[in-house]
């Protein structure tokens, strides 16, 4: 088998919590090889015609599989091979001071930004009256901070090698690994000279776009999700460090989470409506049993095609 080398540098735009067994920040393959498999059914459930089961089979062949009966596929390890340049511990083990902070219309006052993004990895140190590291099994959490830098290098069979560079750009643009990596936390930023930045245009070829509706209709992150005006996606309009970025992502959020169309009021506890919203943390509303789309993307006004999304 002809396989064709790839190498990408990785480094973090905010601190990720990728922990290992003890959840102890380290430079690992395994949540790389999960962002690639999660990226890789994007790119091929189009060509599937988002059918699962035939999405699984070509996975199971190019990923390796340990659990078939033997009849269908033969258990075989993964065709790709992964290699890191460092399995480095993460540095950053003391969290920095100076968090800033958000109104929150609930609580009646300001909210550490960084701490209602990362509760969990995070902790609120009642002492310095402010985010901290947390604690998991009586071991202090750690980080890997935005100044580390890893090389990837990738092997991949030569007739997969499109597919790779696809998932690498949605990685580059979109990827996130880690505890709390939908809330931001973990965002890589990815080196390679294939590499484009996010546009429509640039967007657009890799066709994995269909409509919100129907992107609904299926239990499992499969597509980007668009309206008639494009793809909804939208990109932060922020300069500075880590800090000012993850200030306006929990701005957002709690804009959002707040907003009178989200009110709970007149609604039965233990009823479904068609959508509900599963958000965390919680403030102050009900708890209520909720179902949630995989992922919720915001949408801007219509740009337009040669203007960064």
């Amino acid at each position: 088998m002809t396989r064709t080398p790839l190498t990408y540098d990785l480094s973090f735009a905010t601190p990720a919590f990728v922990g290992d067994a003890a959840q102890q920040a380290q430079w690992r393959t395994p949540p790389l090889k999960a962002l690639i498999r999660q990226w890789w059914r994007v790119v091929k459930a189009p060509q599937f015609g988002f059918n699962v089961e035939r999405l699984r089979s070509a996975e199971e062949a190019l990923f390796g599989t340990a659990a078939s009966d033997g009849e269908h596929m033969p258990s075989h390890q993964s065709l790709l091979r992964l290699r890191l340049s460092t399995w480095e511990q993460g540095k950053l083990t003391s969290w920095p001071t100076g968090e800033p902070r958000e109104t929150h219309p609930e609580v009646g006052r300001p909210v550490g930004t960084e701490l209602y993004l990362g509760f969990g990895p995070l902790a609120y140190d009642k002492v310095a009256r402010s985010a901290a590291l947390g604690m998991t099994n009586g071991l202090k959490r750690n980080a890997i901070d935005d100044k580390s830098v890893a090389t990837l290098r990738l092997l991949c069979p030569v007739q997969h090698q499109a597919d790779m560079q696809g998932l690498f750009q949605l990685v580059a643009w979109f990827g996130t690994v880690g505890s709390r990596a939908r809330n931001g936390w973990g965002s890589l930023q990815i080196a390679h000279h294939d590499l484009k930045p996010l546009t429509r245009d640039n967007l657009r070829p890799l066709a994995v776009s269909r409509p919100l509706t129907e992107c609904l209709d299926i239990d499992w992150p499969h597509a980007i999700g668009e309206d008639r005006h494009g793809p909804l996606v939208w990109k932060t309009r922020v300069t500075g460090n880590w800090r000012q970025i993850m200030k306006e992502l929990a701005r957002i959020k709690i804009a959002f989470r707040t907003q009178p169309a989200l009110s709970l009021a007149g609604v039965t506890q233990g009823t479904f409506a068609a959508r509900h919203l599963l958000a965390y943390p919680i403030t102050h509303q009900p708890r209520f049993l909720c179902c949630t789309a995989r992922c919720c993307w915001w949408s801007e006004p219509a740009l337009p095609s040669d203007t960064p999304a």
